[in-house]
């Protein structure tokens, strides 16, 4: 028994001595690599500056039609929702009595003129019998007066038969310019008249206003780019297709309106195809009609915190830096800078939740991702 004990204890003290010495030949554990994270160069690159609003399409030109005269609605002569050029007949009115009219008043003007020139031919007889005393001078003034009278109610009687003319063409109501005709209130052999209301709707289509609200610091975004350049405006529409067209920016109002706080901008463009209809909503995308140079990054780069916006900058001794930036409007899937960085500059990309400032990194080249977005301003991610 005492010969057990002793080996068992002889065995425990060799495996402490061994272990112990064991852990003085192992020295110190090494600290873990750094992080690796993705790094991608600022560059410069040619941009085309643009802005994104939001606008509504405007008829340049719509007009309600409405029957001047009273009467039946005889005739129509197109089909709802159509086409029509300016001066095509749309709608006639029953022309009967307004033709009867136009013959009275013709018969008047003729009765008046008759009596008119027999009013002249007396006077021209009474003017050479006062000299030789064949006649009085108070008949010659009964005559002078009643040539006058006669003119009066000749100039009357044209002017009767000019008004009957007039609501004589009246029956007729044609497109006034090119466009679309809408839905109609009345069916053949209504009777209508100025107090009946429209009888239908014609909007020109083709081209169209877009009416654009811009708030105040959009305002002066806008106006410091233009200062710069020349901007065209385009159209997206609601399946991010663009129209290839450009339009024409027309009028830029010189007043705020106090309902909204925003200035009304209002360009126009052509519409032969007739995508765009009025009422419709539409993005406008202001672009710079030459490209510029502009230093860029990439999107993914950049973060934002209560002070603003900002990116992890790599050092050329692989230590991570914090840069506040400015910037620009937003390009594919890049952000144009304005300040805060430099042409070369190493930015992370990838690994950005592993990375603090004043730590080391292991950085790694990537090569940047391919435009996937349309471009829009920096007024639109605010």
């Amino acid at each position: 028994m005492r010969r057990i004990l002793g080996l068992f204890f002889l065995s425990s003290a060799i495996g402490l001595v061994a272990c112990e010495f064991g852990d003085q030949t192992a020295g110190p554990v090494a600290p873990p690599p750094p992080p690796a994270v993705g790094v991608a160069p600022v560059v410069e690159r040619e941009i085309t500056p643009q802005m994104e609003f939001v606008g509504r399409v405007e008829a340049i030109d719509a007009v309600d039609l409405v029957a001047r005269v009273n009467g039946f609605l005889t005739q129509r002569t197109f089909e709802e929702g159509a086409t029509v050029k300016a001066g095509d007949l749309l709608f006639r009115i029953e022309r009967e009595p307004f033709e009867a009219n136009v013959v009275a008043r013709r018969a008047d003007v003729e009765r008046t003129t008759a009596t008119l020139t027999n009013a002249r031919l007396q006077r021209e007889r009474l003017e050479p019998l006062i000299q030789r005393g064949g006649a009085t001078q108070a008949q010659l003034d009964a005559a002078v007066a009643a040539e006058q009278e006669a003119r009066a109610a000749r100039d009357a009687a044209q002017a009767a038969l000019q008004r009957a003319e007039i609501e004589l063409g009246y029956t007729e109501i044609r497109a006034p310019f090119d466009g679309r005709i809408g839905r109609v209130a009345f069916a053949k052999g209504a009777v209508v008249g100025p107090t009946s209301g429209p009888l239908a709707r014609l909007v020109r289509i083709d081209p169209v206003f877009v009416n654009i609200p811009v708030n105040d610091r959009t305002m002066l975004a806008v106006r410091r780019m233009r200062e710069n350049a020349e901007f065209l405006p385009y159209i997206r529409l609601a399946d991010n297709s663009m129209l290839e067209a450009p339009g024409r920016f027309e009028f830029f109002d010189p007043e705020v309106d106090q309902t909204t706080d925003t200035v009304r901008v209002r360009a126009s463009f052509d519409n032969a195809s007739e995508v765009l209809l009025p009422g419709q909503f539409v993005t406008v995308v202001a672009k710079a009609a030459q490209p510029e140079m502009a230093m860029v990054v990439p999107q993914i780069a950049v973060q934002q915190d209560q002070a603003g916006r900002l990116v992890l900058v790599v050092t050329p001794e692989n230590q991570v830096e914090l840069a506040r930036v400015e910037l620009g409007a937003r390009v594919e899937t890049d952000w144009v800078v304005t300040s805060g960085l430099q042409l070369g500059q190493q930015v992370i990309v990838e690994g950005v939740q592993k990375a603090r400032p004043g730590m080391l990194v292991q950085p790694t080249p990537v090569s940047p991702a391919s435009p996937i977005s349309p471009v829009s301003s920096s007024d639109s991610e605010d």
